[in-house]
């Protein structure tokens, strides 16, 4: 169930209880982003990341939390549950500490209520809120800041609808909804890398962390014009597609969905697409199944293209 209203600005104070207006959300996630970006830029300048290990990744690697995850997170997730406390939130940390400091997300932002003349209401159970307090952990405590995001991530009934990618080294917020607009400098931005067509080169970037069977595959796909770049970050690699600096996310093994919620909205929102190896839309309706266990291919155009050459790539290896 959603309710769609026209033509309105203001927030509505009269709704039941259980109704969420879709554009305060957006606002709160964009607010709750750059707050805890904040926390992620102070404590690496301050040199006060007190780095710790939370075990193996799905790949075997070292899955490193510093304070950045933590403090970013408290903000993030304590600012939303305040402004939104029927919505479900779901977070890749895990923390107990209630701080009386954060305050509630700010919902009502002037930016957002300039952008957009209407509104959606969605009844809370049918709404599931993802964040990522820090994105690129390795590579924040490597002080490689340019593949550090944070990230909040709207879907309803499932589908990725809202999508909040912030970049705390650069001062930068890329925001979609789909169905409805984006933030303006990604609309410049796809057009301008629509413009800058590479021909019958594939560019196609991956994690840098586990990248030897991907650039394999991705070789096997797409051939000897295949332009492969190794990148930190799923919200970092889906930023460089929606910006044409890349023509795919390729990524094989198991991936959270805290990971790929956000940029799914945004793909969503500008026409592109977020799927499994196989083609699957990924759903994000529950928290029991965080993990994405089919792979992943990301795109601004031609997605049926690139699934159909990954598939008969896959299907030669394993003859």
């Amino acid at each position: 169930m959603l309710y769609q209203f026209g033509g309105d600005n203001e927030v509505k104070t009269d709704l039941p209880p259980q109704m969420i207006s879709l554009k305060s959300l957006l606002s709160a996630a964009i607010d709750a982003a750059e707050r805890g970006g904040k926390n992620v830029y102070d404590v690496r300048v301050k040199a006060e990341l007190n780095e710790k290990s939370k075990g193996k990744t799905l790949e075997n690697a070292n899955d490193p939390v510093t304070n950045g995850d933590i403090m970013s997170h408290r903000t993030m997730f304590q600012s939303l549950q305040r402004a939104f406390p029927s919505v479900k939130i779901i977070s890749e940390e895990k923390d107990t500490i209630t701080s009386d400091t954060v305050d509630s997300a700010d919902i009502t932002r002037q930016d957002i209520g300039e952008m957009l003349a209407d509104n959606a209401f969605v009844p809370a159970p049918d709404i599931r809120v993802w964040i990522d307090p820090l994105d690129a952990t390795q590579e924040y405590t490597e002080n490689l800041r340019q593949y550090v995001t944070t990230m909040v991530c709207v879907a309803v009934k499932g589908y990725a609808t809202i999508g909040v990618i912030h970049k705390p080294f650069e001062h930068y917020t890329a925001w979609g909804w789909a169905g409805k607009t984006t933030s303006p400098d990604l609309q410049a931005a796809v057009a301008k890398g629509s413009s800058s067509s590479t021909g019958d080169l594939t560019r196609v970037i991956v994690s840098r962390s586990h990248h030897g069977e991907v650039s394999d595959l991705a070789m096997s796909a797409f051939g000897e014009k295949t332009n492969i770049t190794y990148a930190g970050g799923a919200g970092y690699k889906t930023l460089e597609v929606i910006k044409g600096q890349a023509d795919l996310y390729l990524h094989i093994t198991r991936i959270k969905k805290w990971d790929l919620c956000a940029g799914n909205a945004i793909l969503n929102a500008l026409d592109g697409k977020m799927t499994t190896l196989d083609g699957k839309v990924i759903d994000y309706g529950s928290e029991a199944e965080y993990i994405n266990n089919g792979g992943l291919v990301a795109t601004l155009h031609n997605h049926a293209k690139y699934i159909k050459q990954v598939q008969e790539a896959k299907k030669t290896k394993t003859e």
